[in-house]
């Protein structure tokens, strides 16, 4: 990385404009052109440095409140197919595997997102039927803390 490739980060850490052309903006800054923007970014992503560039929605902006991480109890040789069907839900924002504890059933993990606690309810019980896990459990958000990536 250069000193154009840190100001680049620094220009859309906090995000893109919602324009039709939001390089260009970035390229004017940096005096390059809109295609060497595309291109360093595009290395970045292949050099491992961006993990990924992509939108993220603040869900409490637009009104979706209700956010529920739901933990299931699934059998471990049936992890991959559940968390498949489970993933393909598009209210399923997250879909993971965490190790089991003792005191601590649940090894796979669902993040709901929702206008209502009922409506998160109600996909669990559909995600329930659709997989087969009847144990589980719905843990729901309070208040958000933090919601920033990394900064330079």
């Amino acid at each position: 990385m250069d000193e154009i490739d840190i100001k680049l980060l620094k220009l859309i850490q906090d995000g893109i404009q919602i324009i039709p052309e939001p390089f260009g903006l970035i390229a004017e800054e940096l005096k390059l052109s809109e295609t060497q923007v595309i291109e360093r970014l595009n290395e970045m992503i292949k050099d491992g440095v961006i993990r990924r560039f992509g939108a993220s929605i603040g869900h409490r902006a637009i009104g979706i409140t209700a956010n529920a991480m739901c933990t299931w109890n699934v059998p471990d040789d049936k992890v991959e197919e559940v968390g498949a069907i489970m993933a393909g839900f598009p209210e399923v924002t997250h879909c993971y595997e965490r190790p089991r504890y003792p005191d601590w059933k649940y090894n796979l993990f669902t993040m709901v997102h929702a206008y209502s606690r009922e409506e998160c309810e109600k996909i669990a019980k559909e995600i329930s039927l659709a997989t087969g896990i009847k144990d589980y459990s719905i843990l729901f958000s309070e208040r958000e803390f933090k919601k920033t990536g990394v900064r330079l």
